[in-house]
């Protein structure tokens, strides 16, 4: 069996980027992965303006009691007039600052009648003044290729003025779930029957991390339906998954027909717990990814191995998210030949820091621990742990975004 971190390197470098690009509205762009370096356009803040609503005045014209004509009302879109000597303009916030004014004081520190100013405190030359380029400089690096879009990156590209930007294509997903025993969610089921539910799971974690699910099929045991699905999914796919199919019983024919579609098979079998039954194959250089079919065995072995080439495949810049180090609570010592990832909720300990709860049945097909698990925490090969042992722990909400 293959070490753990072993297989994940080998997964994550088992294909590069897609080579399309699109160019997409900024509307559209939240998810996608910025497939070129951009540079600013404009100085943000184009000219220097204030942050305050209050006076701009020249902080040589202040003094204790002295009373400042007001020369002129500007508000944010107007431009100012030159600043007269001994005069004040009243600006608000965003408003442009007035050529000879160098300072700007808030306008709760001052009393306004009768078309003057008198300012109470003392100003300080340049205080709530917001100069001219100090939040991006055109020309500057802005944001580099490889950067997973959000709502910030939206911000910061709206106000460089860009209506458009070029992202990496969608990943185009296949699913292939096998075995005589599932039907579809919905469709009659006789007692020796199972719901499947790797398929809709597994398209709905492509989905998450921004993929494209172009298929969802279903085979029987048999290796001609086998061959179909894998024809139709290589022909329109750029990754595809398979659940199920991939061990040593009699009727676990996925890797004969990969073999006889020229897969070569990289890996197979990997030292942890769940989700030992994984094999990686390339077909026509589209890798191949077989999961175990116990529904909790394919999540772990999708958030831990797959989702690092799904980014890589994207174009992500960051393949692996950060991992914690937490205490996990249990009551009697745990210890596996493989290393073990458990399904934990990360909770509050009585001191304020985190601590990580164990779901009570971590048998590979109690689903009902997925909804239920913050992440998963993991647990080192021939190694017990104790109550209160501190172990990494990978939280779900980054290694399956």
């Amino acid at each position: 069996m293959l070490d753990f971190d072993q297989a994940q390197t080998l997964l994550a470098n088992a294909a590069g980027p897609l080579q399309r690009s699109d160019e997409v509205s900024l509307a559209d762009a939240a998810g996608r992965v910025l497939a070129a370096d951009l540079q600013a356009t404009v100085d943000i803040p184009p000219a220097d303006n204030s942050s305050m609503d209050g006076y701009a005045l020249r902080t040589a014209d202040w003094g204790p009691g002295v009373r400042l004509p007001i020369q002129q009302r500007c508000y944010a879109g107007d431009v100012p007039e030159p600043l007269k000597p001994g005069h004040a303009i009243r600006l608000f916030t965003g408003s442009l600052i007035p050529d000879g004014a160098d300072t700007v004081v808030m306008q709760e520190d001052t009393v306004e009648a009768d078309g003057q100013v008198e300012i109470s405190r003392q100003p300080v030359s340049g205080q709530h003044i917001r100069r001219r380029g100090e939040d991006t400089m055109a020309g500057a690096p802005l944001l580099a290729t490889g950067t997973l879009l959000e709502a910030a990156h939206v911000a910061l590209l709206a106000s460089q003025g860009l209506a458009n930007v070029r992202v990496f294509g969608r990943l185009r997903m296949g699913i292939l779930t096998t075995g005589d025993e599932l039907v579809l969610p919905g469709q009659p089921r006789a007692m020796e029957q199972i719901y499947n539910s790797n398929g809709p799971m597994l398209a709905a974690l492509a989905r998450g991390m921004g993929a494209l699910p172009v298929h969802v099929l279903h085979a029987r045991d048999t290796e001609a339906d086998l061959l179909a699905a894998f024809k139709t999914l290589l022909a329109d796919c750029d990754l595809v998954l398979t659940v199920g199919g991939v061990s040593v019983g009699e009727r676990d024919l996925v890797k004969p027909a990969l073999a006889t579609l020229g897969g070569e098979l990289s890996l197979w079998k990997v030292r942890m717990k769940p989700g030992k039954p994984v094999a990686l194959a390339k077909i026509d250089g589209k890798p191949v990814v077989s999961l175990p079919g116990n529904p909790v065995s394919a999540y772990a072995v999708f958030a831990m191995l797959v989702s690092p080439l799904v980014r890589r495949m994207q174009g992500r810049e960051t393949l692996f998210p950060p991992v914690s180090r937490l205490p996990l609570r249990t009551e009697q010592p745990r210890q596996d030949a493989r290393e073990e990832f458990l399904r934990v909720q990360r909770r509050a300990a009585d001191d304020g820091s985190g601590e990580l709860v164990p779901y009570g049945n971590q048998g590979s097909g109690v689903i009902s621990s997925l909804p239920w698990s913050t992440g998963l925490a993991r647990l080192p090969a021939d190694v017990p742990v104790q109550d209160k042992d501190r172990v990494p722990y990978y939280d779900l909400r980054h290694w399956l975004a």
